[in-house]
């Protein structure tokens, strides 16, 4: 009540106690004034309000202190006023307190009724509950009354008034809903009243917090009472109506939200926002303890099932035209807001479970069902195979009881996941082959099951949309030849519903993405969607893709009427041509392109250079940048959610709208291209990666999203805590199948190139990335890394593992340090993400060659690594390091070494650095730019070697303690490491052996030789490992061409040559014991010079200088094993006369710079006269020079050959002179072995000058001197042409010679042999019976060299056709002469000749015929 002036009770009593002493001698006597005062003037609903706290009176000066309790003041006056009303003091104030609140609430400004109170309302309406609660404190109030009076208000109670006497513990929510007399009435207020308070919160910030307490609390109650457990039953009977009215109220505000979800866009922002708070009642957390989980579990289940079954109007014919608006980007926003939180209560399989039992069960709203499909694809990772276990199932029950519904319900869910793209489920075209395009589909069963399904496709087709009508067509289900009329029925009735839709399949795209529903695609779109994919296959392959040239046969009207005009669209031609000018130029050669139409494109091109619109192209830029724009505010949005732990649901959805927005940036992922190039390797440009300017800078958007993301989460929580944000995230973008190539171009720009010039914050997003790439590696295609050179041998197609192996070298200085902070940062990053991750799926997420680069830079930079022993740690120590720039990287690095986790994955035989592996990037330093000093590396050689690899086990890489073995596994390493092509050098192959390596192998094959100096005696001494393991590696050997295998051989064997010149010379030669003699076997050596590197010598006849002076002072170190050393130098040079002729020969090309070398070592090791093979060939040697010099006789001694090797070798060293043919004269009439040779080893060097010219033949000089030698030998009368007969017995004294000679000389003897026909003489033809058999037989090898295409001369060294012109023309000349007994063993070579050379096999077959020999034995007697 106020006073005067608006004051109150309570301050007016202060004010008269402060102002004089009490008359009253006591507090009875005041309260009987009181009274006394009150029953003249009382208002007891304004007492209710005003009073609620003690009356204090005082004095001042020591004035007594006088109390007086409004709780007993206000009893005492209730009962006063009830006792003379004749009624209970509690029912009294039960509605007095009612008269008060509706005064309260009445008091409003507002016309219309609001559920929250203003400030002075909520004031009052605190005092008045106060005071109630201090009656029922005094048990003088009635609920039960104050809650049936509040329903016979004028109006019904304000919401919040209502939640305050709920909050206070007055009267529960509960209990004032079961006093409501009408059920529907309570529903009625409580529904709106809640709909308004939605409302009123989202237009006042101020009142959000509050109205989210009421709505929290409230929710509880519905839950409590709407969704009792048994065990909550038994104390909760008192309420009847409740539960009801509970159920009610939320079915009332889901119909509320619901009804707006089909009309979205007409709903205004606020309505929208008022909904969205309603949501908020999902929340799982808003419940904590108050609620069971069972009725948490039981609501969500129950609005879920509501949600799907509500209001199915829409028929599934529907569904089937309209389900590509319901995916999860299009899907209104409260539909999608509600299933994610509904899905928080559930695993992935409870949520698909209980969709599957509604489809079950009831009829469904499939627009509902479809996005929340749609929705668990998108925000629930294991969803994809549950979604496929399903698919399968709801299949297996469709033709098990021939169900239609069944069938419909599995084609619409597999088409709308199908919808979401390929990151989160497979393509419906790639469903619909796995399902029926073979022999083990369901329908393969039986006839009945084969006719059901074309029975369904069939009545789909009047509603089908074009897309899936061609997935049908282009991916037909199998069916057995007997039944191929049906399929051929249903793709009539097909095409026929794509020619309604005006869609003609002659106008398919070559490669459409039959995944993508867009209909508004025309074929003037996907010609130029197809032409962009031919120019990319084209730019891979280099050649005309299969479904262009079978488009340009099959189908040309597709082909001619909407490809060729895509592709020939006028523009300003490059002066470089690109990969389009170069495309068109292949089809116009292939006659792909009719003329007329290319004049017009380059008419049109020529006109466009002349006049280029600026304007047009700027316009096209600002277009274009409307959906980055877009872009890059979707990923801000991204990273405000990464960053708040309580945001992580939200995270999928907006990573959905990301892959949305993308599609309008790149254009839509193109999956359903032609078998060939669906899994194609990626190429990837090493060398210099190239990006379109519009790919790079989209990569680099999501790229430098990624690094701030993890970067911002890191800040508030450890990887672990972060949730699967990124890991989503990542495998959305390898869900964009046309953004890889840029993404891994652009990664190899970065940590290839760049690589050292990254900052800490870069390294660490990249190696993060890098981890995450792992993780969606099954949609990660292989990658085919390009080096920008020709390679000797085919490139490897590589994993995505071994593509960042490719691309971490450790070079240089710079490159260790970053290749150390690379992987370093990647496997914490990966330990501290999954730290309960079990091992296996460690293993699978860690890319392998991390894990080997770790275990190659930890130990080699880190001595602490050397054979530390692990350690337990904390795995926030491991991330704290590498997420710390400040820190270094090697304290990072042997951190994460020494975790007991990180050792453990060492062990696993995947992740284990072999010794080979070690050594190809030991090989790949460059040694003047290491990291490490010479010495230090010497001192890291010798641990990685000689302690760590060479005892370990083979099972761990090792060497099992086998020297041998490492020796085996350094050469065969070094060999393929010389194969590889180094791009830091400009792609150079590697021609010298790593001087470190080469060095410890020396070692090693030192101390083999030692040791088999004491086992000579067993099995293991009698075999050369050396030579075992080249011969091993050239064989078995299976190459892409001939030309390959002959380039790596070539390249193969030149290694093999430096790393024998490179091993102590000794090592070619074993020591065996005979009986009590030591003997040296060089069995092994000869063999390997005469199978292979006599095939690397330019010169034909003899080998390099370095293996032949190698050799040389190899066998006079090992001689030294022997007792009689000179004997035993003398017993390996007398076989090889015999065994390896090419060693001597060698040495007589070799000896004016052999000679000194040996004498000196000869002198430093025995200092005895020289052995007496040795003198052999000093004395070989000089009687060549005398017999050229001075006329002397020239003696013939020993082989004739040898002597000829020399004597040849002189005249080639002496200046010409004209000597020579003097010379020639002077040799005896018993010289012919040796004129024969001379003529073998000149002819050597004219094949020589055509296949070697850097060699310094020269042509002219040896075909002079060839043809000099010829005539000497016809002048004498001495057969010659037994040379070039292999297979004649009397040609075997030559063998000797022709086994000197490289293989390809061999081949090409044709050729030289043809060289000499201008000393062919008549004479020869009658003198030689089998030289018509030699001529006809080097005729047919010579024109099987030009047919294979192989070992011929270049056209720079002399035109091949011309030798076989002239060898021609001579062969149809010299037949007619020839006699009849040169005709006789010629038989063999006809059928050759004539299938070779039908004119002279027709001659050849005319001449030898007995009639015609006889004519012609007659004609030559007459002549």
């Amino acid at each position: 009540m106020a006073g005067p002036g608006g004051r109150t009770w309570r301050d007016l009593l202060a004010g008269r106690a402060r102002k004089r002493k009490s008359t009253f001698g006591s507090g009875p006597e005041l309260r009987d004034a009181v009274l006394r005062l009150l029953d003249h003037h009382q208002n007891l609903n304004d007492l209710l309000l005003e009073v609620g706290d003690s009356i204090k009176g005082g004095g001042q000066g020591g004035v007594e202190h006088q109390e007086v309790s409004s709780e007993s003041f206000i009893v005492s006056v209730l009962q006063e006023q009830a006792s003379r009303l004749g009624v209970p003091a509690a029912v009294l104030a039960a509605k007095n307190a009612v008269t008060g609140i509706e005064r309260i609430c009445q008091t409003s400004a507002s016309p219309s009724r609001v559920p929250l109170l203003n400030i002075d309302q909520r004031k009052r309406l605190s005092c008045l509950l106060q005071t109630v609660k201090d009656l029922l404190a005094k048990n003088v109030f009635c609920r039960s009354l104050f809650c049936q009076e509040m329903w016979k208000m004028k109006d019904p109670p304000v919401l919040e008034a209502a939640w305050h006497l709920h909050r206070g513990n007055i009267v529960g929510l509960g209990e004032l809903l079961e006093s409501n007399p009408s059920a529907p009435a309570a529903v009625e207020w409580l529904g709106s009243s809640l709909c308004g308070l939605c409302q009123q919160a989202e237009s006042s910030s101020g009142d959000v917090e509050l109205a989210g307490c009421i709505l929290s609390d409230f929710a509880i109650v519905f839950l409590q009472n709407g969704f009792q457990q048994t065990l909550e039953l038994g104390r909760k009977l008192e309420f009847k109506k409740v539960p009801y009215i509970c159920r009610a109220v939320l079915q009332r505000m889901l119909t509320w939200v619901l009804d707006a979800v089909g009309k979205e866009k007409q709903e205004d922002v606020s309505t929208l926002q008022a909904m969205r708070f309603w949501l908020n009642v999902f929340n799982a957390s808003v419940y904590k303890s108050a609620v069971h989980p069972d009725s948490l579990q039981q609501f969500f289940r129950h609005t879920l099932t509501e949600v799907l079954t509500y209001n199915p109007l829409l028929k599934v014919s529907d569904a089937i035209h309209m389900q590509k608006e319901w995916s999860f980007t299009r899907t209104c926003s409260l539909l999608t807001t509600l299933y994610r939180k509904l899905f928080v209560a559930f695993s992935a399989k409870e949520s698909i479970c209980q969709l599957q039992q509604v489809l079950e069960t009831h009829e469904v709203n499939w627009q509902h069902v479809l996005s929340c499909v749609s929705t668990l694809v998108v925000c629930q990772a294991e969803a994809e195979q549950l979604f496929k276990d399903l698919l399968s199932h709801l299949l297996i029950k469709a033709f098990e009881n021939y169900d239609m519904e069944n069938m419909i319900t599995a084609f619409l869910i597999a088409r709308q996941a199908a919808l979401e793209g390929p990151a989160v489920f497979m393509p419906y075209s790639e469903w619909f082959k796995a399902s029926f395009g073979n022999t083990g589909g369901h329908h393969g069963s039986s006839k009945k099951a084969l006719v059901f399904l074309f029975e369904f496709l069939s009545e789909l087709v009047p509603f089908e949309a074009a897309p899936y009508l061609k997935v049908h067509i282009m991916y037909p289900p199998f069916v057995p030849a007997k039944h191929r009329s049906i399929l051929l029925e249903y793709i009539t009735l097909a095409k026929t519903r794509l020619a309604d839709l005006k869609v003609a399949i002659e106008d398919m795209g070559l490669y459409e993405d039959l995944s993508s529903t867009d209909e508004s695609v025309q074929p003037q779109g996907q010609a130029l969607r197809d032409v962009e994919k031919a120019l990319q296959i084209f730019e891979n392959t280099r050649k005309i893709p299969t479904s262009v040239i079978e488009a340009s046969i099959f189908r040309r009207p597709y082909y001619t009427s909407w490809f060729l005009p895509a592709l020939l669209r006028p523009r300003v031609l490059p002066k470089t041509p690109d990969v389009r000018m170069t495309f068109i130029d292949s089809l116009k050669r292939a006659d792909k392109i009719p003329s007329n139409l290319y004049s017009t494109y380059i008419q049109a091109c020529c006109a466009m250079k002349e006049k280029m619109l600026q304007d047009e192209s700027k316009v096209e830029t600002s277009h274009s940048q409307e959906p980055v724009e877009q872009l890059k505010a979707d990923l801000a949005a991204l990273r405000m959610l990464i960053v708040d732990q309580a945001k992580y649901e939200d995270v999928p959805a907006q990573i959905a709208v990301i892959s949305d927005r993308l599609e309008s940036v790149l254009g839509h992922s193109s999956d359903e291209n032609e078998a060939a190039t669906l899994n194609s390797p990626i190429q990837v440009d090493v060398s210099a990666p190239r990006l379109a300017p519009c790919h790079q800078s989209v990569v680099d958007l999501l790229l430098t999203s990624f690094c701030q993301n993890l970067i911002a989460a890191s800040y508030f929580n450890p990887p672990v805590r972060q949730g699967p944000c990124l890991s989503l995230f990542v495998k959305m973008m390898c869900g964009h199948k046309n953004l890889l190539p840029a993404l891994l171009g652009r990664l190899c720009q970065l940590i290839y190139h760049q690589g050292p010039s990254l900052n800490d914050a870069h390294i660490l997003g990249l190696a993060a990335f890098v981890i995450h790439l792992s993780e969606s590696r099954a949609l990660i295609p292989e990658v085919e890394a390009n080096f920008g050179i020709s390679q000797p041998v085919p490139e490897k197609v590589l994993s995505v593992s071994e593509y960042w192996n490719s691309l971490l070298v450790c070079r240089t200085e710079e490159s260790f340090a970053f290749c150390m902070r690379f992987c370093t940062a990647a496997a914490s990053y990966l330990m501290c993400k999954f730290p309960a991750c079990s091992h296996e799926d460690l293993c699978a997420l860690l890319p392998s060659s991390l894990v080997k680069k770790l275990q190659y830079i930890v130990p080699r930079l880190c001595l602490e690594a050397r054979g530390i022993l692990c350690e337990e740690g904390n795995t926030d120590l491991i991330w704290s390091y590498p997420s710390c720039p400040s820190l270094n990287y090697k304290r990072a690095s042997l951190c994460l070494w020494k975790q007991a986790r990180f050792q453990e994955l060492l062990k696993e035989k995947a992740f284990q650095l072999s010794f080979r592996e070690w050594l190809l990037l030991e090989l790949e330093v460059y040694p003047e730019k290491d990291i490490l000093s010479a010495s230090e590396r010497q001192d890291f050689h010798y641990w990685a070697i000689y302690q760590w690899y060479l005892p370990a086990p083979s099972s761990s890489g090792g060497c099992d303690g086998d020297l041998e073995k490492a020796c085996g596994v350094i050469i065969n390493t070094v060999l393929d490491s010389s194969q590889r092509l180094d791009l830091g050098s400009c792609g150079q192959l590697k021609t010298s052996v790593n001087p470190d390596i080469l060095c410890k192998l020396q070692e090693m094959v030192l101390e083999l030789r030692c040791r088999r100096k004491l086992l000579s005696g067993c099995m293991d001494a009698q075999r050369h490992f050396l030579f075992e393991i080249l011969q091993e590696r050239l064989k078995d050997r299976k190459t892409g061409s001939a030309l390959g295998e002959q380039l790596w051989r070539q390249q193969e064997l030149l290694q093999h040559r430096r790393i024998l010149v490179g091993l102590p010379a000794s090592a070619l030669i074993v020591t065996r014991q005979k009986g009590k003699k030591t003997m040296l076997d060089c069995e092994d050596f000869f063999h390997f010079v005469n199978s292979e590197l006599k095939n690397v010598c330019s010169r034909g006849y003899a080998l390099s200088y370095d293996i032949t002076a190698h050799f040389f002072r190899g066998l006079l170190s090992a001689s030294l094993d022997c007792e009689e050393s000179a004997e035993g130098v003398n017993d390996v040079l007398t076989a090889c006369q015999t065994k390896c002729p090419i060693l001597l020969f060698s040495a007589a090309l070799w000896w004016l710079r052999l000679e000194p070398v040996l004498c000196s070592q000869w002198k430093r090791l025995f200092g005895a006269p020289l052995a007496e093979e040795l003198e052999r060939l000093r004395e070989w040697q000089s009687s060549a020079t005398s017999f050229l010099s001075s006329g002397v006789v020239f003696p013939l001694s020993g082989s004739p050959w040898i002597s000829a090797a020399f004597l040849h070798c002189t005249f080639r060293q002496q200046p010409p002179c004209g000597r020579e043919r003097n010379a020639l004269k002077r040799l005896g009439a018993d010289k012919e072995q040796l004129l024969v040779s001379l003529l073998f080893f000149s002819l050597m060097d004219l094949i020589s000058s055509k296949i070697a010219p850097k060699e310094g033949v020269d042509f002219q000089t040896s075909l002079e001197w060839s043809l000099e030698i010829l005539r000497c030998l016809e002048d004498r009368g001495m057969s010659w042409s037994l040379l070039f007969h292999s297979a004649e017995k009397d040609s075997r004294k030559y063998c000797v010679l022709r086994s000197a000679a490289s293989d390809r000389h061999i081949r090409l003897l044709p050729v030289a042999f043809y060289s000499l026909t201008p000393c062919f003489h008549h004479e020869l033809l009658t003198r030689e019976q089998t030289f018509l058999y030699v001529a006809i037989d080097l005729y047919i090898q010579l024109l099987r060299l030009f047919v294979e295409g192989k070992d011929l001369p270049q056209p720079d060294q002399g035109d091949p056709l011309e030798v076989i012109s002239t060898a021609r023309r001579f062969l149809l000349g010299a037949v007619p002469r020839c006699p009849a007994q040169s005709f006789g063993n010629i038989q063999p070579l006809l059928a050759s000749c004539e299938e070779l050379d039908p004119e002279l096999g027709a001659t050849l077959l005319h001449f030898s015929s007995p009639a015609t020999a006889m004519e012609l034995d007659e004609e030559l007697v007459l002549f």
